[in-house]
């Protein structure tokens, strides 16, 4: 039988534990401040991180903004001089617009070519279809509204006007698909 520990061992194993239990509880608490002042550096470089990105984007918005200005006092100009002379304000005009062009697309903006091109959902807003013999089928055939990207993203989608050429080929094998489905259909 197994001798049974002193009540001094016992006193004295006590002791051992506490000390290492009080140990355990500082090392603890040290990981926690640890853990707290990594949070609180997170957090701040989050926070400095944000304020770093947005002072960067209104710095960038006030460049683009000073050139939109730029234009903005020409086109005043224009005005100005078509009151008081017999100047071609539509020239002047003209060389605004193309001002502003060079412009958008120095910052990455660039339209999206839609006439004679086949309609395409992601570029394309369709707001008439139009029966044209003399253009291929899905082809857009006009352009209302001229649709922009923004580098590889749609800004705007062009809206057009799109071909349905009935003697084509696509709009044949249309027909006679919605023809068979007809014969197939008993309820018809």
């Amino acid at each position: 039988m197994p001798q049974k520990p002193s009540k001094k061992e016992l006193e004295e194993r006590v002791t051992e534990l506490e000390a290492s239990l009080e140990e355990e509880k500082k090392r603890a608490e040290r990981y926690l401040n640890q853990l707290k002042y990594a949070r609180a550096d997170l957090e701040n470089l989050q926070k400095r991180t944000q304020k770093s990105v947005e002072e960067a984007l209104e710095r960038a918005n006030g460049l683009l903004l000073m050139q939109l200005l730029t234009i903005l006092d020409e086109l005043d100009l224009a005005l100005e001089a078509s009151k008081t002379s017999k100047g071609n304000i539509i020239e002047g005009v003209g060389m605004v617009r193309n001002k502003l062009l060079r412009l958008m697309e120095s910052e990455g903006v660039t339209p999206i070519e839609a006439v004679g091109t086949p309609f395409d959902p992601r570029l394309h807003e369709a707001v008439l279809e139009v029966e044209a013999r003399d253009s291929p089928d899905g082809s857009v055939v006009e352009e209302f509204r001229k649709g922009y990207r923004f580098r590889d993203r749609v800004l705007r989608a062009s809206m057009v006007k799109v071909a349905r050429n009935p003697g084509s080929e696509k709009v044949k094998e249309d027909v006679e698909n919605e023809r068979g489905e007809e014969r197939e259909d008993p309820g018809h």
